[in-house]
């Protein structure tokens, strides 16, 4: 059974509610260079290694798709992610992190394995990097991605394991820069985020 048919109707719904969502007032250029900036903020973010968001997802994997609210929250290594569709009242819940994830709330009952992504795409068709968004999703690098950067020097994308993931929307939380709009995708797969509410990040 696919469960991702039952969400194809809201997915534009919800890429519309994306699109259309009013922008906040754009942060001031910023002071030295590019890579600088991005430097700090990647340390800063690396000591602050609990944190957590609210926010809406859309997913597409080319032919399905699905939309919904998304609550994230991140401990050390260890993530607790929950996505769920008010109009269909589908839900379910990734948990892991160091080698292990448990997804629940699907037909077929609990899936453990020892990686998120291969665990969420053979139960939904959906390719969803759990592992490496704990990293971009904050506008983090892991070694050896490719980084690009707007004109008013912060990041704006990056290429990752066939991944390009987006950023838009900057704010400062807590004095760290968060993006308020993510967008990654690798060749039909696409996850498109926008963000109500960062926490954890002061």
């Amino acid at each position: 059974m696919n469960i991702a048919k039952p969400w194809i109707a809201v997915l534009a719904i919800a890429l519309s509610a994306c699109a259309s969502r009013a922008p906040r007032e754009a942060l001031p250029p910023i002071a030295g260079t590019p890579q600088a900036h991005q430097a700090s903020r990647e340390a800063a973010l690396a000591a602050r290694s609990d944190w957590s968001l609210s926010g809406r997802v859309a997913l597409s994997n080319g032919k399905d798709g699905g939309s919904g609210r998304l609550e994230w929250t991140q401990a050390g290594a260890r993530f607790d992610v929950a996505l769920s569709a008010p109009i269909t009242r589908q839900s379910w819940r990734v948990t892991g992190g160091e080698g292990n994830a448990t997804l629940e709330g699907l037909e077929g009952g609990t899936r453990t394995g020892p990686d998120a992504e291969s665990l969420v795409f053979e139960a939904t068709r959906w390719r969803i990097p759990v592992d490496a968004l704990t990293l971009w999703v904050r506008g983090r690098a892991s070694t050896g991605a490719a980084l690009e950067y707007a004109a008013d020097g912060r990041l704006l994308r990056l290429s990752d394991a066939g991944w390009v993931v987006s950023y838009d929307d900057w704010r400062d939380v807590g004095g760290i820069e968060l993006p308020g709009r993510i967008e990654a995708r690798q060749g039909e797969a696409r996850v498109r985020l926008v963000v109500d509410e960062w926490g954890g990040a002061q």
